[in-house]
């Protein structure tokens, strides 16, 4: 689509000062897919040569914001990791055409803040962070569980920049199990839960994506009970916080998160498990 109320396109490494109108663009892909009226610059990370993947010394990963969909693809094909499926898992999970692939980026999908995008679904279950630099320079890093505060809400200031996203390497090395829910075969996620099997000190992560307003990660020192489980998602979401749209009715998401929850508990605490 068109933007014809954008009078200016200029690269991201400019100091130009942030005005009114301005806006990232990464891989575009929601930019140009409805008006943007209020837009009338757009500031280009495409020249910013951010690697778009990167082991750090301490052995987590950074991924760039501007990473594509297809990168983070190939690369999760490809890791020495036992948390590795989730990446092809997660990239699977989004209703998109080949073109999208190679032109989303992670950092779009975490910024765009819909409920059932799967890089937030990915970054909140594995502990990441993200990274975010500020018009001045500085930097900040905020929890991605946190990172997205509602339905097209984020903890962005204004002018603020998501940089990358950092995956610990505690994370990569633990047991995953993915379940996801749609009211069609090709459907976009009504319900997306992950837990994360922690191999060190016997801890499980669950986190709720899709069904929910903003991402929820409840940490279990030690796996719970199915009971216990149950308890701890009705107890952490409110009512209102089931989130309600043509893609399910907050009822159906509820439970269908607690069913998915409580399988992958089953099987991350099944002996033998992968």
């Amino acid at each position: 689509m068109d933007l014809n109320t954008v009078l200016e396109v200029c690269d991201g490494r400019e100091q130009a000062p942030w005005r009114p109108g301005d806006a990232w663009l990464a891989g575009g892909t929601y930019l140009f897919s409805e008006p943007q009226p209020r837009l009338r610059r757009l500031r280009d990370l495409s020249r910013m040569g951010w690697e778009p993947l990167a082991r750090l010394p301490d052995g987590s990963l950074e991924i760039a914001a501007t990473c594509t969909i297809a990168e983070l693809s190939r690369f999760g094909k490809a890791l020495d990791a036992r948390a590795a499926p989730l990446f092809e898992q997660c990239c699977r999970a989004f209703l998109a055409s080949f073109k999208i692939w190679n032109m989303a980026t992670v950092g779009g999908n975490l910024c765009n803040a819909l409920p059932a995008g799967p890089m937030i679904s990915l970054a909140a279950a594995l502990g990441g962070r993200c990274a975010l630099l500020a018009q001045d320079g500085s930097r900040r890093v905020v929890p991605a569980a946190g990172f997205v505060t509602g339905p097209g809400t984020n903890d962005l200031a204004e002018g603020e920049l998501l940089r990358s996203i950092i995956l610990p390497a505690r994370a990569l090395a633990a047991r995953t199990a993915f379940r996801q829910a749609s009211l069609s075969a090709l459907g976009r996620s009504g319900v997306l839960v992950i837990g994360v099997a922690d191999p060190l000190d016997g801890s499980l992560a669950v986190t709720i994506t899709a069904s929910t307003v903003r991402p929820f990660r409840l940490l279990f020192p030690q796996p719970p009970a199915a009971t216990a489980l149950r308890a701890a998602i009705e107890g952490a979401v409110d009512e209102a916080e089931w989130y309600d749209d043509l893609h399910g009715l907050p009822a159906w998401r509820r439970h269908m998160t607690l069913r998915l929850a409580e399988e992958i508990r089953s099987e991350l605490t099944a002996s033998g498990g992968r």
